[in-house]
């Protein structure tokens, strides 16, 4: 099979009166009608109706329904499970050419429904339309540099060579895993670990979160509809501390690949890492946790970059980002004017329902995100200055308006603690060496920034700021496929490196071959 070369996906044009503005309208009125739709468990291929079931809501309007979803249980994940160990005999020695092209199929589905499924995002997870079309795009690359990855890797690798005898390296599947994606991004990066896993030759059970289902289900039928075969993609959505635990707990569990909290992640890299009576195999881990991400704004620096930078990095997608910028590391020198201009920018954030396209920020993500995040709040009066927001938004949705607390001592918890809210410690660092400690001085090392124009300063950055992702004079959120592979260090996770040329890798087994030349 011959693929173009890799380009990612272009984004939408939303201005008003365009004709993707006006798609998207469309796309929004026709997902919200489907609000009462039933939603099955899908193993092996059949629809599984429970008598139990949970209703997925609009977070930005609680009492709308999104869709009513069965509910699986610890039985069902063992059905389930079993019936993706039994699709990975023959899925692992179907053609390369056949697995690449269930991959590059669902990239077209996406494509061609592109608003669709944006639409969801909006009313399922509270995305603004901007975030919502960079999340349908980056789910689209995925598959498209996925399935090239594939091409790349398959078949014989070469090794040094060796007098006499004739050796070579394949990349083989590992069996069947487990994939459980996060609610903030809940199509692209279940997207992601679910193409790759596929691709590779592995068979999965795809346990969605249960505040966002019913895009997950969304997906699962394209991947069925791009040729996927039964029970190569099992559908599974229920409790994690029930279904969740019993498949990470699965004997014939070969990998689990997860992105979401930290102690959820810790809780899964424990329970893997338990042996269990039928197991042969030490299970694979692919973890991506959470951040606690810092943006360092040096003196002499472009302070109206600066403050965008920030202000987009902290408040995009309302602050539900691992990557999200969560502290704001400022030079003494130019510490007052840039919290002045930063304190203007955030307050024009206009907040409210994402379906309409006027809202830059939307409602977090339940109640009881909500409730953390103003408990955070209230702490961070404490131990800071209030400059901005502080408090929920009027409507009954759960909203916070975005907030700006000065004045933070760097081991304060709000400086500490992931809060995955819109909510930003700013803190005054007296130069940049210790601009740069205070920058490490988390558990965490997902992704940072450094906003300077002094050559030697972001040398140093490059060397000694401790995170996976870092980036200079730019945003620390918005890591693109194959551009910005993407994962961090210490208790942000793996590093995994999802989106780059590493990340297959990490769901296959390499097997060398050697041969004694002449003896057949």
């Amino acid at each position: 099979m011959q693929l173009s070369e890799f380009q990612n996906e272009p984004l939408s044009d939303f201005q008003s009166g365009s004709p993707q503005f006006q798609q998207m309208q469309e796309a929004l009125r026709r997902v919200e009608a489907q609000g009462l739709q039933k939603y099955p468990l899908v193993i092996n291929g059949e629809r599984i109706k429970t008598d139990e079931t949970f209703a997925s809501l609009n977070p930005a309007r609680p009492n709308q329904v999104i869709g009513n979803v069965s509910k699986a249980n610890g039985k069902l994940a063992t059905r389930a499970l079993d019936a993706a160990v039994k699709a990975f005999a023959a899925w692992s020695k179907a053609p390369v050419d056949q697995r690449v092209d269930v991959l590059v199929k669902t990239a077209g589905i996406l494509r061609s429904r592109k608003h669709e499924f944006e639409a969801w995002l909006v009313l399922e997870a509270g995305k603004p339309w901007a975030e919502a079309d960079a999340e349908v795009a980056e789910a689209i690359d995925f598959c498209e540099f996925y399935a090239r990855e594939m091409l790349r890797l398959a078949g014989a690798q070469s090794l040094h060579p060796l007098a006499g005898e004739k050796n070579y390296l394949e990349y083989l599947p590992l069996g069947a895993g487990v994939v459980i994606p996060p609610w903030n991004f809940p199509l692209a990066i279940l997207t992601g670990m679910a193409a790759a896993s596929i691709v590779t030759g592995n068979t999965v059970v795809l346990k969605p979160s249960s505040d966002t289902p019913v895009i997950a289900y969304k997906l699962f039928e394209a991947l069925e509809e791009a040729g996927a075969p039964r029970g190569v993609a099992n559908f599974l959505p229920g409790p994690g501390a029930e279904v969740g635990d019993a498949l990470v707990s699965h004997p014939k569990t070969r990998f689990v690949a997860f992105t979401g909290s930290k102690e959820v992640g810790l809780h899964i890299n424990e329970l893997a890492a338990k042996t269990v009576r039928g197991q042969i195999w030490i299970k694979r881990v692919i973890v991506e946790m959470g951040g606690k991400n810092s943006i360092v704004v040096d003196e002499g620096s472009d302070l109206d970059a600066a403050v965008e930078g920030v202000a987009v990095s902290a408040y995009g997608y309302q602050g539900q980002k691992c990557s999200a910028c969560s502290r704001a590391i400022v030079a003494r020198p130019v510490y007052e004017q840039f919290l002045s201009r930063l304190t203007e920018r955030v307050k024009a954030i206009q907040v409210g329902d994402p379906s309409d396209s006027g809202n830059i920020m939307g409602p977090v993500i339940n109640e009881r995100a909500q409730k953390t995040i103003l408990a955070y709040i209230d702490t961070g009066k404490q131990e800071g200055r209030l400059v901005a927001g502080g408090q929920a938004g009027a409507s009954a949705g759960y909203f916070i308006k975005p907030t700006i607390i000065a004045d933070v001592s760097p081991g304060a918890r709000i400086a500490q603690e992931e809060i995955f809210g819109p909510v930003l410690a700013v803190i005054e660092a007296p130069d940049f060496n210790a601009a740069l400690a205070i920058a490490n001085n988390t558990e965490y090392g997902l992704t940072g920034a450094v906003y300077s124009r002094d050559r030697a300063k972001l040398d140093r950055a490059a060397r000694e700021f401790h995170a996976g992702n870092l980036y200079f004079n730019r945003k620390c959120t918005g890591a693109m496929v194959g551009v910005h592979p993407f994962g961090g260090f210490n208790m942000s996770g793996t590093d995994s490196k999802a989106g780059g040329k590493d990340y297959l890798l990490l769901f296959t087994q390499a097997k060398v071959v050697s041969e004694r030349a002449g003896q057949v």
